[in-house]
């Protein structure tokens, strides 16, 4: 017997276990599946020490997410200089005492933080073709589509209040800077374009030339914002957002970036370029997934520890 269309019921029946051991696979093991992903980037002034940076993004954490709590937890053992959360802490309105939980350890150290669209808002349920869709028509996040009605706001305020004590430096488009024991270093933050809540005109003119180093740090690394800064003369550039891709193809690499950044960069260290001006672009593939879609695949959930190095 044969099933309609003139496929063999075998061949259904195999696609089918694929498929459902593929989504096994991606939501019960890989987005589960941590690691550290370690970086150098050579971008500090000569003489200047080594710094180690921990760059933690897109948690998106939901209530009972244990094993990712005490993961992002047992960081601390790192003793990183500094950490810097590039946002998305949230895919839960009940999560904010569980992320300050899982980060309680790192807040003990020097940090920096900016927000995301899902810090802001609650998820949506969502077609994961649609990211498909709105790439090949161009359009991202509010910046291609029309506005979110009936979002749900999630309670951040708790959750920068909690960073503001433990003194972390919001850099919602502002400035900021941390002294640590052998450097001052100073950053330049803008708030999630993805959402257009960014405002690099109130952050423009360059790093602070009174601190060591600075660094520029942003959530969505829509092209405008790395345009903004690498205009202005950073040579590091921190970002989150894109997931890595989430469902990728082994061997090929990402489909979407969820914004206007080429699917190459969509993670990892790269550069970006704007007229004779080149910066370092980090792109973290962040350690969560939006709760409706938690699955990965081919791009495990990570964090990054880089390490700043003098330039040759």
């Amino acid at each position: 017997m044969r099933a309609r269309y003139g496929i063999p019921l075998k061949v259904t029946a195999g696609l089918t276990a694929t498929a459902a051991a593929g989504i096994v696979y991606a939501a019960g093991f890989e987005a589960r599946s941590f690691r550290l992903r370690r970086v150098t980037v050579p971008v500090l002034p000569r003489g200047m020490r080594d710094l180690r940076v921990l760059q933690v993004s897109d948690i998106h954490m939901v209530s009972g997410q244990r094993k990712k709590r005490a993961w992002l937890q047992s960081l601390a053992g790192l003793r990183p200089d500094f950490v810097v959360n590039t946002g998305d802490n949230l895919s839960d309105t009940e999560a904010v005492p569980e992320v300050l939980d899982a980060l309680g350890p790192l807040m003990e150290f020097p940090g920096v933080y900016v927000f995301g669209s899902n810090d802001y808002y609650g998820p949506m349920l969502r077609n994961p073709g649609r990211y498909l869709m709105e790439k090949v028509q161009g359009r991202h996040g509010l910046n291609g589509n029309k506005p979110v009605v009936g979002a749900v706001h999630n309670p951040w305020e708790g959750m920068r209040d909690a960073f503001d004590a433990a003194g972390w430096v919001n850099l919602t488009n502002t400035r900021g800077t941390l002294k640590l024991p052998e450097a001052e270093v100073a950053f330049t933050g803008l708030d999630d374009p993805h959402i257009k809540r960014d405002r690099y005109e109130r952050v423009a003119g360059g790093p602070d030339t009174s601190a060591d180093f600075t660094m520029g740090v942003v959530h969505a690394p829509y092209l405008r914002a790395l345009d903004a800064f690498t205009a202005d003369g950073y040579e590091l550039i921190l970002a989150g957002h894109t997931h890595g891709g989430q469902l990728c193809i082994p061997f090929y690499g990402a489909l979407v970036t969820n914004c206007d950044l080429d699917t190459d960069r969509v993670k990892g260290l790269s550069t970006h370029t704007v007229a004779d001006r080149t910066s370092y672009l980090h792109v973290s593939a962040g350690c969560g997934t939006n709760r409706f879609t938690p699955v990965r695949f081919a791009c495990p959930p990570e964090v990054t520890l880089l390490t700043l190095t003098a330039r040759a």
